[in-house]
């Protein structure tokens, strides 16, 4: 007489957390092995799963597709408009195009100033209030100055915002210069008449070097040298002309006394990144000349009649190589160029912007997308202030109002338009980032983010070519002999 087979049916568990090592051991049944096992949807955050690399290449190559396909669509509707010779024809055929140059060369007149007035309170020939106020005199023309010579002989607007972008960083360096001069005097003790700097570490490839520098100290006496203890030759002087000079072409905003130095120039690295400056840049104009002009001039009519439909698909048809663009010169500027500034002077922080693509709110993003700007507001600006008893909030205020100010200052003053749009969009970052801050994080956060970047700045390119042109091309098209509007 046969027996039938006692078969048990298996625990059932809800949990993956539930089983058991016993159950999860494979067992022959006569009906073959067990196929099933607890186990969660890969989608599912319980899963662990987090290799999506399969559904990323995808993204990128429909992405790749999708502007191929407008590229095309832009070449069969205007042809080739690339013409590199057409940007220096654009840079040469401007009335008073000396002035930059002389703006440029005005500037070290500027920086002598400010020189010579910490060598005089050094020396005790100046108070710290009459020398207080040579330099708050000095900077505030070092700011009024570039801007009125620009408004009155209306020299080329892509060289002035360059020459503009040069002296707002040369005021934000002498901020600093004359901060941490101040704080070194402050520092020193009265019956002392000599400060030792802290000595110069140079590290290249992981080799930790002391790197002999010279190190400065002011008295009234002449300048003098002695060796240390050590075996490092020292200068002690407090002011020098190769520390400042040295400051101005550095890339940072925040002077010290003795910066990290790297031991020898690499020329490989410094010819990659030289290759990357001129090929990015090129592709910049380009893309500038065949796929951007042509939106914002098409804009023109929908933004004239106020077609609200036509304005936002020009807006979004805007935004994706707009944004192309700022990517491209993000890395063209804070990458390529700075390392090529920071190789020739073998300066050793080369922190010039962190992973601000993983930012999860607005304030992390400012901070980390332009480090020496962040680290100078937070060193001159944001923590003098709550120092002296302002909330965290109004310090924020403040640094988002200088960043504001000066962004209009680089695009008003060459466009010769006062319409304060930058202005605005960068004071609108405040109330954006309270917002966020309080209900938005994570993932959706870093949407916010994106979608502020991708979007922001062409409503601004809209709104800037809009006024340009009514303020100067509609204005001549007004005048006798020209009644018609050019096309768009």
């Amino acid at each position: 007489m046969s027996t039938k087979p006692h078969l048990r049916r298996a625990q059932s568990y809800n949990k993956i957390q539930d089983i058991n090592s016993e159950s999860k051991k494979e067992v022959s049944k006569p009906c073959g092995k067990v196929v099933h096992r607890h186990a969660d949807s890969l989608f599912s955050t319980s899963s662990g799963f987090n290799n999506y690399r399969g559904l990323l290449n995808l993204c990128i190559i429909l992405l790749a597709l999708a502007n191929a396909r407008l590229f095309l669509e832009n070449i069969i509707k205007y042809g080739i408009l690339i013409d590199p010779i057409l940007w220096i024809k654009i840079l040469l055929n401007q009335p008073y195009s000396v002035a930059n140059l002389a703006l440029l060369a005005a500037a070290n007149v500027f920086i002598l100033i400010m020189y010579y007035t910490e060598k005089a309170m050094c020396v005790n020939l100046f108070s710290e209030r009459i020398a207080l106020c040579i330099q708050a005199v000095n900077l505030v023309l070092l700011i009024t100055i570039p801007a009125t010579v620009i408004l009155i002989l209306e020299p080329n607007p892509l060289i002035s915002t360059v020459v503009l972008g040069i002296y707002t960083s040369l005021f934000l360096k002498l901020v600093s210069y004359t901060s941490v001069n101040k704080w070194c005097r402050q520092s020193r003790s009265p019956t002392r008449t000599r400060m030792r700097r802290a000595k110069s570490v140079s590290m290249s490839e992981g080799n930790c070097k002391l790197n002999f520098h010279s190190f400065h100290i002011c008295s009234s006496q002449n300048l003098f040298r002695m060796t240390a203890s050590c075996g490092i030759s020292t200068y002690l002087v407090f002011l020098f002309f190769s520390d400042l000079y040295y400051f101005m072409f550095a890339p940072t905003l925040c002077y010290e006394l003795n910066f990290p130095r790297s031991l020898r120039i690499r020329k490989r690295f410094l010819l990659k990144r030289i290759i990357e400056m001129l090929f990015i840049i090129q592709v910049i104009g380009a893309c500038i000349q065949q796929w951007v002009l042509p939106l914002v001039h098409n804009s023109m009519k929908p933004l004239t009649e106020m077609d609200g439909a036509r304005v936002v698909e020009r807006l979004l048809k805007l935004a994706i190589p707009n944004h192309f663009i700022w990517l491209m010169f993000f890395y063209w500027f804070f990458h390529s160029t700075l390392n090529v500034i920071a190789e020739l002077l073998k300066f050793g922080d080369r922190e010039f912007y962190k992973d601000w693509w993983n930012s999860d709110t607005v304030n992390q993003f400012w901070s980390t997308w332009n480090v020496p700007v962040h680290r100078w507001a937070s060193r001159h600006l944001y923590k003098p202030l709550v120092r002296r008893g302002y909330s965290r909030l109004n310090a924020s205020i403040a640094v988002f109002f200088m960043s504001a100010f000066f962004h209009e200052y680089l695009v008003s003053v060459p466009l010769h338009m006062f319409k304060l749009w930058a202005f605005m969009g960068m004071l609108g970052q405040v109330p954006l980032a309270l917002v966020q801050s309080k209900y938005v994080h994570g993932k959706y956060g870093n949407m916010v983010v994106w979608l502020s970047l991708i979007l922001g700045q062409p409503v601004a390119i809209l709104a800037y070519y809009h006024d340009f042109y009514v303020n100067h091309v509609a204005y001549q098209n007004t005048l006798p002999g020209n009644t018609t509007l050019p096309a768009t």
